[in-house]
This record gives C-alpha cells, sequence and structure tokens, in this order.
C-alpha cells in the first residue's frame, strides 16, 4: 500500500524538529525515514539539522540506494534504514538519533534489558546493545540484524539508538521511551537502588504486550520469583561514587562525538 508523500514529508519535518528540540541529536546527526511503498522509502538528507528541515529537503530512494527524488545527498545511513525494512515488512518507519542517556548507556557497554518499567516491559521489552561498527557502512546496521526478529529498539555499541515501528511516529515515540528509561535507570543508579519486578509481575505484563497486539519477544531480565520490588545485591551497584550528572552527560557526548570523528 503506497503511503501519502506529502503527508509523509510534513511528518518526518515535524518529527525531526521534535528530535532536535529534546536534544536527541545535535548539529546535522541522526537520520530518520519512512516507507512510501514496497520500492520506495523517504529519508533526511545528510549534512542538514534535523531541528531545520524543509520537505523539499527530503529525499526518495528506492531499496537499492538509488536517489528517485530530490536534490540533496541522503543520509550515509541511509542503507541501515533499507535493511531495517527488507527485514521486516512490518516496519514501516525508522528513527536513529543519539539520545544522551541511552547513548550513554551504549558508551558504557550496559544494555537496558532488566524489567523496572512496567510501561517500557510492555512497549518495548528489553533494549539490546548491537556491537559497534563503522558509521555509514554496513558494519554499523549488521550486528543488529541478530536482535531484528524479537525487538524494536537498539542501543548501538559507542554511537546511539535505532527504532523502528509501523509507522514513523510510532517509531519516534519508542525513541521517547527509551531516553525516559535511561534517564530514569540512571537516576535510579546514581541512588543506589534499582528494583527488579519479579517474575510474576513482568509475567502479566507480557499478557498486556499480547492484549495490546505486540508479538515480539523483547525479553527482559526479571528478579527472583519472590523478589516483589525489593532490591538484590546484584541490581544495587557496589561502591557508586558521587555523580555530577551534568559533567557525565558532557563526558557522554564528549565520547561518543570523539569516536564518531575518528
Amino acid at each position: 500500500m503506497s503511503r501519502n508523500l506529502y503527508s509523509l514529508k510534513s511528518e518526518i519535518v515535524a518529527i525531526g524538529r521534535r528530535v532536535y528540540d529534546r536534544g536527541y541529536v545535535a548539529s546535522n546527526d541522526g537520520n530518520i525515514s519512512a516507507r512510501i511503498d514496497s520500492e520506495r522509502i523517504l529519508v533526511t538528507p545528510t549534512g542538514v539539522s534535523k531541528g531545520f528541515m524543509k520537505p523539499e529537503d527530503l529525499v526518495v530512494l528506492d531499496m537499492e540506494g538509488k536517489v528517485l527524488n530530490g536534490s540533496n545527498k541522503p543520509s550515509s545511513e541511509c542503507f541501515m534504514h533499507i535493511k531495517m525494512y527488507q527485514e521486516r515488512e512490518d516496519v514501516n518507519g525508522v528513527c536513529h538519533a543519539h539520545p544522551p542517556y541511552a547513548t550513554g548507556f551504549a558508551v558504557a557497554g550496559i544494555p537496558l534489558d532488566q524489567c523496572i518499567l512496567p510501561e517500557v516491559i510492555v512497549s518495548l521489552g528489553g533494549v539490546p546493545i548491537a556491537e559497534y561498527g563503522l558509521p555509514g557502512t554496513d558494519e554499523l546496521f549488521t550486528p543488529v540484524l541478530k536482535y531484528l526478529k524479537d525487538h524494536d529498539a537498539f542501543l548501538l555499541e559507542n554511537h546511539g539508538a535505532l527504532t523502528i515501528g509501523p509507522d514513523i511516529l510510532n517509531a519516534y515515540h519508542k525513541m521517547e521511551t527509551l531516553e525516559h528509561f535511561a534517564h530514569i535507570l540512571f537516576v535510579a543508579k546514581a541512588l543506589g537502588r534499582v528494583n527488579v519486578l519479579g517474575q510474576e509481575d513482568v509475567h502479566d505484563l507480557i499478557q498486556l504486550r499480547e492484549k495490546f497486539g505486540i508479538t515480539l519477544g523483547a525479553s527482559c531480565n526479571v528478579g527472583p520469583a519472590n523478589q516483589g520490588t525489593n532490591p538484590t545485591a546484584a541490581s544495587v551497584p557496589a561502591n557508586l561514587p558521587d555523580i555530577d550528572k551534568e559533567e557525565l552527560i558532557q563526558k557522554i557526548t564528549d565520547a561518543v562525538f570523539k569516536r564518531l570523528n575518528n
């Protein structure tokens, strides 16, 4: 089924502004796309800030990456988007950004795979880390493929985050959920207590996923069956140092940009 090109352009431009205004990207970072039909996708251009895009800036590609319409050069990571559409027929929107907290966990090598927040368990499940790959090449998205069947959100090691969905707004909302989860978990770790939900609680939430028609596996790590909301030794960081949040965010951001510019 073909989707209205004008509507998709307007939607991507609006989402680009949200991504930029929320600080999920800086400068010209990130890329967003939507499937037009079985043979074409609409993708953001390279070298243009997501916060200042216009509908005419967007580029139409075929599934081989050939430009069909548009005067700009497409994002260098357009083939990551194409691969998501090729591998998952249910995916019609892809969002890639560098939200600070989620990217911080990606830089630290910590997956967001604990069963902590009910809303996240229902909408995302666990979020794995795909091993580092050179941006702009197939190496960036190839590690994602082993998780693609059962997940809609991914951390990209030392790079950022990737979310997919049945439409571009859904993919963007998953990026919001991912970053919100990462922020809350960061605060909980700083406070020294991370309560992981037990098996029974998670089972009830998984049933809700099925009720809402969410069929992906996307499992997350649960606490002991009798844990309830009590933290275990394994879920509480030992010898946690004092943390200046703004300083840490800056260090995380600097580390990401240093790796990308090398």
